[in-house]
């Protein structure tokens, strides 16, 4: 089994569960996290007994809220990797490709690239105390690739513009009722019901599941040209002025200055 510090990782039954085990930073993720994220996505992904995995968030605060804008302000990255680089894209592309249903059991803030991770996902099970929402624009950064153009396929053009431009937080019934989460339960009941659910999925031929996962992809895969291109133009922007005040403003806890940007 690999150590991993960053989440953690179990198969129960015919699941496997992965945390994001980072509470003391809302469960952002940074270089270390989503190589982490990767590892265990493969090695439920490699694991006959699992029929699907469950994607979650450490503690009652938050699901996932990105990524760590404080080690951006800090560093001027995400931290160190193992391979050197900021995997993020290849880990949205394990999401759509793993073979297996991906649950994600949203048990409080995801926002940002954490709500990026759950909309990949292919089903959304939220606690009644969950907000979502994007904060791209405000801190500096975005997803022009599946963060947007997925979205906009689950909840409509008008919605996610909605979401990206006004940077609001959505509660759990209206998430559910614009078709963003596929239920809501109470907080205490979150992890039990992604696990029922991951049971009843076990007791379906798992050859079809991969085909049907696979076909639902088809219609949206030229998105990952997308995704591509979003990741290139981010890592740009992230070290540009403009960007680099966004990550600045959050670590200061002030408001951002994006006016001498207007039209450059």
């Amino acid at each position: 089994m690999t150590d991993y510090e960053d989440i953690t990782y179990e198969v129960d039954g015919p699941a496997a569960v992965v945390t994001i085990n980072r509470p003391a930073r809302y469960n952002a993720f940074r270089g270390k996290t989503v190589e982490e994220l990767i590892k265990a996505f493969r090695s439920a992904w490699a694991d006959n007994a699992v029929q699907a995995i469950i994607l979650t968030g450490a503690g009652e605060k938050a699901f996932c809220t990105g990524g760590d804008v404080k080690q951006r302000a800090e560093t001027g990255d995400y931290g160190p990797t193992e391979s050197g680089m900021f995997e993020i894209g290849n880990l949205h592309k394990l999401i759509r490709d793993v073979p297996k249903p991906v649950i994600a059991a949203v048990n409080g803030i995801a926002v940002g690239g954490g709500h990026v991770l759950h909309v990949l996902c292919d089903l959304t099970i939220a606690s009644e105390t969950a907000k979502f929402g994007q904060a791209g624009p405000r801190v500096g950064s975005f997803d022009a690739g599946f963060g947007s153009a997925f979205l906009a396929r689950v909840v409509g053009e008008k919605r996610a513009r909605e979401i990206w431009y006004l940077c609001r937080q959505y509660d759990a019934v209206t998430a559910e009722r614009w078709g963003l989460v596929n239920w809501v339960v109470p907080a205490d009941r979150l992890l039990d019901e992604a696990k029922a659910v991951a049971a009843e999925i076990a007791e379906k031929s798992p050859t079809t599941l991969r085909f049907l996962k696979q076909s639902f992809n088809a219609d949206t895969d030229h998105q990952a040209g997308l995704s591509n291109l979003a990741m290139s133009a981010l890592d740009l922007f992230t070290h540009s002025p403009e960007g680099r005040e966004g990550a600045a403003a959050f670590a200061e806890k002030r408001k951002p200055d994006f006016t001498k940007y207007v039209n450059a």
